[in-house]
């Protein structure tokens, strides 16, 4: 019963700041700190998403899968984040070279 409890509070925890993180990126004014928004908040959603689906699962061959996915996002959220930014930050300094 705790445990149900803490699950599904940590499952509203996690939304709560997927959701923020859309609302970063529908209202920053540039694209790093969308950029910003997104990585910083998913994943910490999605780290709380995963902590409370944690709770839930039968054995710990399921949990150790459940962290792997997790660590898998982080590695793959903050290599597509530099990615861009490298990109955006190259693009403007061409365009300032230009100018």
């Amino acid at each position: 019963m705790i445990l149900d409890a803490l699950s599904v509070l940590l499952l509203l925890l996690g939304l709560f700041f997927f959701v923020s993180g859309l609302l970063g990126l529908w209202r920053f004014p540039n694209t790093f700190a969308r950029l910003h928004a997104l990585t910083k908040a998913d994943n910490l959603g999605l780290g709380l998403i995963m902590t409370g689906l944690l709770f839930q699962v039968p054995d710990v061959l399921w949990a150790i899968k459940f962290v792997l996915v997790w660590l898998l996002a982080l590695v793959a959220s903050a290599v597509n984040a530099h990615l861009i930014a490298v990109f955006l930050h190259r693009q403007q300094e061409r365009h300032d070279e230009s100018a």
